[in-house]
């Protein structure tokens, strides 16, 4: 337990732990020491001056090493002639701080009048008026009129795009550097930096193309005045014109808790409509930060393309139709295909819906090629798990995921765990960011990341590298596997879920102790959540669809994505779809019934650690449309099932009720906010930046199916081939992006220039064999499609294979083996799947 230190500030006594800063310290007791470059979550410079404080220390005689007392018995306090900054001066024994004097005040005026010497006087206009740390504290502290002539200032230029998300105002920066910092320290990603000196200094990008960071959107939370915003907010709204509802982001499974800032504006023709997402604050999920995938793809809730009404398909089209109409058709075949029926269901479905679905009968079936989730609620994060508190005497294992890609803020907290000494080991067949903060890296041919984990059970008979990353890991106090499923179907994924735990358990890392287990890296925000409503994927989908008498798909696409899964559904004798959009499946449905957007309504998540949290309603409804469980609902009902409807949160007691992990939760248990650090307020904007705190909930850590699991007990895992590639063939590898072209992504038009779509790419050595160049545009057929796209050539893919992204034109679900002449400028064929 670190040294308590007690000092006193402003005559308020407080007592804090040996190293924290002055103004960390008072803001523990309510007060605010003004910042400008300082933030918590980044290490002190003190840049810009503004905490300037008084400080006394005690006095110490130099012959006896003693504090000198006073005639009272106290210790004789001595200031220095000089103020300090509070951001950079660590707390100390019987210290005395005085940050309200005359002095202090002073000086703080002086700072403020120099900042405005250069500063635009563009509060009228300015995105940032209204939470503007500058304009906050020159209210506050600043001189009330300028001594300065306003040509005197300098003029620099505005509006400069940094990348496409992000727009520089050079005259409104005062260069207190937070921005660079973030990126730098915090995001790995030095792609902005200072140019010039002295008053010349100025921000510029340093990248092709410009701005080139997954977490630009950040450095606009942390910049304290208006000099960078985002493209969709930019003159937008005025900060005080919003109403704000807390949400998360289910783009992925971090599960990263973030704020929708609305407004009612006429231009919308008087609707409600999102104008940015904003981080919210929670220790143990993101701290303050959000990917740019969750800051910008908001956009489809406006989609024109919107399904507003059920549709019914009549002499062969899809007419609309009123709900009873369409919900009697849906009854009347459910009701005849009795227990031969399939629900088809997506991980972006909140758990509500799942639960609800699953209620109908029939056979839930989880869209998705990925296994491992009831593995992941067994052997999982135990609760009172927080990567935060990883480092030192920790081993993470990463296999078979580009986590920069797939879950960034996962990446990002791994890499603050490296950086306090966690161990990290990766292993993976190419190379990803996370390797440059590993201190073991494993390379592995794809279809080999199972017999590479299981070697680890055996490390004498293994190579150096192994046997190095195994020791690492299993003496370790504390070990977390994060497991893909990148180049991987279903059967190859649950194998190597499978290794996973089957390692945990026999190095007795998980036995109920928070920081130990096994993380899903799931396609979807809310996977865990349809593992844990009892919805499992298929081994033979297309073979479910064709036997099944009707198919209930709901936030699932298959048509899109596979054509052989698209004949299987043309064979289905009756096809309902629950979707946001007018999708391929649901082109060939029988029935579309539209749903509401998660921002419309309130619903629970499951993220990958398995916390479950609360999400609210940001925007009011389209007229007549229902959340899915309120859907399924009324269709079980119809059925004769009793099935919950009222509210969300009475389906939440129904889970609580019969879902063993879910017991005795509620939607106050999972509204209940403990105090967080650092305090992050709405009042003191020039501390924290735009992030909000927290006061909706944290969420609830389930507890694990068996707390403990003797080692042997894991079940065998099913068979899974390899894929035999012949000489001068290629492997074709599906690998995710975090730019795909999801449903919920695709509408987002200022993303539009980091999507991902017609691409693959190649190692140099493998392109030069079969004679293609960069760029060059190849096509070929795979599972019965015509497939184009542009090459790109990458060092880091491995020879002789292929990576196209997870979500192409036409889906791969596990590496497939390509014929030797496939990839040419000629048509050519495609072998079979073998994963």
């Amino acid at each position: 337990m670190a040294k308590m230190i007690a000092l006193f500030i402003d005559g308020h006594p407080v007592s804090v732990p040996e190293g924290t800063l002055i103004v960390d310290a008072a803001k523990q007791i309510g007060k605010d020491i003004p910042v400008f470059c300082y933030h918590p979550k980044m290490e002190p410079v003190g840049m810009c001056r503004m905490c300037l404080v008084e400080i006394g220390r005690p006095q110490i005689d130099r012959a006896s090493g003693q504090p000198v007392l006073e005639a009272d018995g106290s210790s004789r306090i001595q200031f220095g002639p000089k103020l300090e900054t509070a951001c950079t001066t660590p707390v100390s024994m019987g210290m005395r701080v005085v940050a309200a004097s005359d002095k202090v005040k002073a000086a703080r005026h002086d700072v403020l009048e120099f900042l405005l010497t250069s500063h635009p006087l563009d509060c009228p206009i300015c995105d940032k008026g209204g939470e503007c740390p500058l304009q906050d504290l020159t209210l506050r502290c600043g001189p009330g009129a300028s001594r300065f002539d306003f040509d005197e200032k300098m003029h620099l230029a505005k509006h400069i795009p940094l990348g496409e998300l992000i727009v520089l105002d050079r005259e409104r920066c005062i260069q207190c550097g937070r921005c660079v910092r973030f990126e730098h320290d915090l995001a790995g990603d030095p792609v902005i930096n200072f140019s010039q000196r002295g008053r010349a200094l100025e921000i510029i990008s340093t990248s092709e193309p410009g701005f080139d960071s997954i977490f630009s959107g950040d450095t606009t939370d942390v910049c304290p005045v208006g000099a960078l915003t985002t493209v969709d907010f930019r003159f937008g709204a005025r900060p005080w014109e919003l109403n704000t509802a807390a949400s998360l982001c289910n783009h992925c499974p971090v599960g990263c808790n973030i704020v929708y800032n609305v407004r009612r504006e006429g231009i919308s023709g008087g609707k409600s409509v999102i104008k940015r997402v904003l981080p919210r604050q929670n220790e143990s999920v993101n701290e303050i930060w959000i990917c740019d995938r969750g800051r910008f793809a908001y956009h489809y809730t406006e989609s024109p393309q919107r399904l507003k009404e059920p549709l019914v398909r009549k002499n062969g089209e899809l007419r609309p139709a009123s709900w009873s109409e369409a919900l009697d058709l849906v009854e009347a075949h459910l009701r005849d295909a009795g227990d031969n029926f399939v629900t088809l269901a997506g991980g972006r479905l909140a758990n509500e819906d799942l639960f609800n679905l699953a209620q109908l009968g029939g056979k839930p079936i989880l869209y998705g090629f990925m296994g491992g989730g009831d593995l992941a609620a067994r052997y999982g994060l135990a609760p009172g798990s927080n990567f935060g508190a990883m480092g030192k005497g920790s081993a993470i294992l990463v296999v078979a995921s580009d986590l920069h890609e797939e879950a960034p803020l996962w990446w990002l907290r791994i890499k603050q765990a490296v950086q306090r000494g966690a161990a990290l080991i990766v292993v993976n067949p190419r190379r990803t960011r996370l390797d440059a903060f590993a201190s073991h890296v494993l390379r592995c041919a794809y279809g080999d990341e199972t017999p590479t984990l299981q070697s680890f059970l055996f490390p004498e008979n293994a190579p150096d590298d192994v046997k190095a990353a195994a020791q690492a890991f299993t003496a370790a106090e504390n070990a977390v596997i994060f497991f893909g499923s990148e180049g991987l179907g279903l059967p190859a994924s649950t194998a190597l879920a499978h290794a996973c735990a089957d390692l945990l358990v026999k190095t007795q890392h998980p036995d109920g102790r928070p920081n130990n287990g096994l993380v899903g890296v799931w396609p979807n925000g809310n996977t865990q959540g349809a593992w844990d409503m009892g919805f499992r994927p298929s081994f033979d989908l297309p073979a479910e669809l064709r036997r099944a008498k009707a198919v209930l798909a709901a936030a699932a696409d298959p048509a899109s994505d596979d054509p052989v899964l698209a004949a299987a559904l043309e064979e289905a004798p009756f096809v309902v779809v629950q979707e946001l959009f007018l999708t391929e499946t649901g082109k060939k449905a029988d029935v579309i019934l539209p749903v509401q957007a998660y921002t419309e309504r309130e619903g629970t998540y499951t993220s990958g650690e398995r916390r479950v949290q609360r999400f609210y309603p940001a925007v009011r409804p389209l007229p007549g449309l229902f959340p899915d469980f309120a859907i399924a609902a009324q269709l079980g009902q119809r059925l004769g099932w009793l099935v919950e409807n009222r509210s969300a949160a009475r389906v939440m007691e129904a889970i609580a009720a019969e879902v063993p992990a879910y017991a005795g939760l509620t939607y106050p248990k999972l509204a209940e906010t403990p105090d967080q650090w650092p305090i992050i307020g709405r009042g003191d904007l020039y501390y924290g930046g735009a992030t909000y705190d927290n006061h909706q909930g944290l969420g609830v850590q389930l507890p694990l199916v068996d707390q403990v699991v003797p080692a042997g007990r894991l079940p065998a895992p099913p068979a899974a081939e390899k894929p035999a590639v012949p000489e001068g063939g290629l492997l074709v590898v599906p690998v995710s992006h975090l730019y795909d072209r999801g449903a919920t992504l695709a509408p987002s038009t200022v993303l539009q220039m980091r999507m991902i779509s017609g691409m693959g790419w190649l190692n140099p050595v493998t392109a030069a064999r079969l004679g293609l160049a960069q760029g060059k545009q190849v096509s070929f057929s795979l599972n019965g499609a015509e497939v184009s796209f542009t090459l790109h050539l990458d060092a880091s893919v491995p020879n002789d294979a292929l990576l196209v992204p997870r979500l192409w034109p036409v889906a791969v679900a596990g590496a497939m083996v390509i014929e030797s002449e496939a990839l040419n400028p000629d048509h050519a064929k495609v072998g079979h799947e073998n994963d």
